[in-house]
């Protein structure tokens, strides 16, 4: 990562099985980045974002799952664990990177990014809960933050329109 990030493709993670990632492979992409939980209210919308995953997959579009435990420890597993239960119970195909901090101190550097270019309702810079969504535009900056409760089906028409951009 450099100094300062000027775009997603500045950043790396690991992912779910500890490989790194490198988010400038997908440049040029349209990108939806979520933070995920196992055992959440929200944990169904897995199947809404496996749904948008493959309808727009092949259209450049990326979507890529990061567990964090930070929400009432509704992500207490292992990599391996959350893993087998998002495949098992939902069939998750789209990338899941290994699990992180989204706030605080420990939080990984591309979700302090993500927070600080799209804060949320009054500003709030904070990831307020599991299934908080960013939808990224080919050009690599942020197009909107998502709530958790706003479900994966409705963020099609901005999915669609970043990708016709």
């Amino acid at each position: 990562m450099t100094d300062t990030p000027h775009s997603i493709y500045d950043f790396e993670a690991l992912s779910i099985d500890g490989k790194p990632a490198h988010l400038s492979t997908q440049r040029g992409k349209v990108m939806l980045i979520v933070n995920t939980a196992s055992k959440c209210g929200f944990t169904p919308q897995f199947a809404g974002l496996e749904e948008l995953w493959k309808e727009y997959r092949d259209k450049g579009f990326v979507l890529l799952g990061f567990p964090s435990n930070q929400f009432g420890a509704q992500d207490p597993g292992s990599n391996d664990e959350i893993a087998s239960f998002c495949q098992i119970n939902y069939g998750v195909s789209f990338p899941m990177m290994s699990k992180v901090d989204v706030n605080g101190d420990k939080a990984h550097p591309l979700w302090k990014w993500l927070t600080a270019e799209a804060p949320g309702i009054l500003g709030t810079k904070a990831i307020k809960w599991n299934f908080t969504k960013f939808l990224i535009g080919k050009d690599g900056q942020v197009v909107k933050r998502y709530a958790p409760n706003d479900s994966p089906g409705s963020l099609k028409g901005d999915v669609e329109a970043a990708l016709a951009a």
